[in-house]
């Protein structure tokens, strides 16, 4: 495992839950000292989508060099493991320019794969797959939740009841291997692995009010709103090669909306449904965050929390 918070880190990383202010700490740090910023969320790599993933704007992008913004294609994945590659790659040529590699983001399992390694986990199998989705068809995604829970409780915990594709990964692993997802992914690297022993230094924006974060979701998926998500979902539909079960697709708003265009429930719960997943994913990120005991707290709610972050990064970078 790298080692987190040393004299001199390789690297900052500025994560925390959806709406925690991340982006504007980085914008403040990047006013402050020479930085590149380097994206932590899995929904900003695809092009396209830039309503409902809150992506940078033109502005702010003018400030601060950004990586791994709008790199694939809705169609095409893109996995922790390349991200990794990614971000490590990135963080040696960063530095080579004589400036801070700032990672920013709220994907945990991005984190996790940079910070610890991701054994190699079982190949999906059609068979299994096609056994899952016949069970699920049966008793409902919440059931085969509710079975998860009872062999891998740790990434049951992390899970919404109704996140069929996370929900059939980890099921399909457990009856490949015998092990659950969890053991995967807590098991540490390889000390021969080239980012092993990179330094770092983790800052986590966690609310000490849920309600606050609450309200700052709601404001945020009204201004997707308002900005035209719903246009910008219609328009990916047209183009005739998405569908939903796409991991694009499958990120928190473009979901809720792509269902209520095929009609699964009116416009008007559109709003209710998108805040009530963006909750349940915050809440993920938490739980994720509160398992890395190397992060330093900034309190994302306090009156000074801008403040007190960069006072932060200050002393953790000296």
């Amino acid at each position: 495992m790298p080692s987190p918070n040393p004299a001199h880190p390789a690297y900052l990383v500025i994560a925390g839950p959806t709406a925690s202010g991340k982006t504007a700490a980085a914008l403040a740090l990047a006013a402050r000292r020479p930085c590149e910023i380097v994206s932590v969320d899995s929904a900003l790599v695809y092009r396209g989508m830039d309503i409902g993933t809150a992506k940078p704007s033109r502005e702010e992008v003018a400030q601060v060099p950004h990586h791994l913004i709008d790199i694939r294609d809705p169609l095409q994945a893109y996995s922790a493991a390349e991200f990794a590659r990614d971000a490590r790659r990135l963080i040696d040529e960063i530095r080579t320019r004589g400036a801070l590699p700032l990672l920013v983001g709220g994907t945990m399992l991005y984190l996790k794969a940079l910070f610890d390694g991701l054994d190699d986990m079982p190949p999906s199998d059609a068979t299994v797959r096609t056994a899952l989705d016949a069970e699920a068809a049966e008793v409902g995604w919440p059931a085969m939740h509710a079975r998860l829970a009872e062999v891998d409780p740790t990434t049951a915990a992390r899970l919404a009841p109704q996140d069929s594709q996370r929900i059939q990964r980890a099921l399909e692993v457990y009856r490949i291997s015998g092990q659950p997802l969890s053991a995967f992914h807590s098991r540490t690297k390889n000390p021969a692995d080239p980012g092993a022993t990179v330094p770092y230094a983790l800052i986590s924006l966690e609310p000490q009010d849920r309600a606050w974060l609450h309200a700052r979701i709601a404001q945020r998926f009204d201004a997707m709103l308002s900005g035209g998500l719903v246009q910008e979902v219609m328009a990916l539909r047209q183009r005739g090669d998405l569908h939903p079960d796409l991991p694009s697709m499958r990120c928190v708003g473009y979901r809720q909306t792509w269902e209520m265009l095929d009609g699964q429930w009116p416009l008007a719960e559109l709003r209710d449904r998108g805040i009530f997943a963006t909750r349940q994913l915050a809440k993920r990120q938490i739980t994720w965050l509160r398992s890395m005991p190397q992060r330093t707290i900034v309190p994302c709610d306090a009156p000074d929390a801008l403040a007190q972050c960069l006072a932060t990064v200050e002393r953790l970078l000296g």
